[in-house]
């Protein structure tokens, strides 16, 4: 007898393929990671470990790249405006992104939900650029109407387009956790009699806390590594910030606007480049932060 030919005889070779595809997509990503770090630290290696004082790099305010008598690195200022600006453009995001996906989620008929989402999508579609030039414009002159100050290209300026940018991306994703949530949750809550807002706050946020965790720190990241808004919204001046009116310069706006304009292989370009290696520092340790609070999260 003639057997007739297996159908699925072609299906593990099949699976094998997406299989590889799948774990060629997860490595090359980590490769592309290490590939990018490489490539920074590579330029910024030479003056790195021959010639720069860290400690003077990372205590000291002073930054004076081009000055021809007495050069000074001090990114202090750098640092302490890159983390103010986003620290006050979280306070102001989370809360209304937070606040607008329990509304999306919990609230809001289906079309009204999908009106929303493309609302929110549109606003994370906005180039930064374009924050920039509302920062410079609109909100510039809002600010010196408002707190009578010299200048609107401030802390408050940049923080209030960090916000912005960053609330799409937190309503998104903490949106995404709170449907997660089962619905034999809200169920089981309503079955004991407990009103709208006591399931919100007492089931659907301590269930959805991983989401909406990753939201915040996502909408932080964004903030962090941010570079045309802040450049052209911070007044770009090298001080320490005392208040939200203060005029500062971040990392990411440094580089920016320094790296065009100097010599390829110099110090001040090196420099640079050592900057982008305290970025990635940076974000390596917020995140190593945000993984040991996660794993807390879900033991207790």
């Amino acid at each position: 007898m003639n057997k007739q030919p297996n159908k699925t005889s072609n299906r593990p070779f099949s699976e094998t393929i997406i299989e590889l595809f799948i774990r060629l997509c997860g490595i090359s990503s980590i490769i592309f990671v290490f590939g990018i770090f490489f490539f920074v630290f590579k330029e910024g290696a030479s003056f790195l470990f021959n010639g720069l004082n860290i400690w003077e790099f990372l205590t000291s305010e002073e930054w004076y790249p081009t000055s021809l008598n007495n050069k000074r690195y001090g990114t202090l200022a750098l640092i302490l405006g890159t983390f103010s600006v986003t620290t006050l453009a979280m306070l102001m995001a989370v809360p209304f992104g937070l606040g607008a996906a329990i509304f999306v989620s919990e609230f809001c008929s289906p079309k009204l939900r999908e009106t929303f989402k493309i609302v929110i999508e549109f606003l994370a579609a906005i180039p930064s650029v374009v924050w920039g030039f509302i920062g410079l414009t609109l909100m510039n002159q809002l600010i010196i109407l408002v707190f009578n100050a010299p200048i609107g290209l401030t802390m408050l300026n940049g923080s209030i387009m960090l916000a912005l940018m960053s609330v799409p991306i937190i309503v998104s994703i903490a949106e995404d956790a709170l449907k997660a949530v089962p619905d034999s949750y809200r169920e089981a809550a309503e079955a004991l009699g407990a009103t709208k807002w006591q399931v919100i706050y007492r089931v659907l946020l301590p269930a959805a806390k991983n989401g909406l965790l990753a939201a915040v720190l996502l909408g932080a990241a964004r903030s962090i590594g941010e570079t045309m808004a802040v450049l052209m919204a911070t007044g770009h001046s090298v001080n320490i910030p005392t208040s939200p009116l203060s005029w500062i310069r971040t990392l990411t706006a440094t580089i920016a606007a320094e790296l065009g304009e100097v010599a390829r292989g110099g110090e001040h370009y090196q420099v640079l480049f050592i900057i982008g290696i305290l970025l990635f520092t940076i974000t390596f340790i917020v995140n190593l932060i945000a993984d040991l609070v996660i794993k807390g999260i879900r033991q207790s």
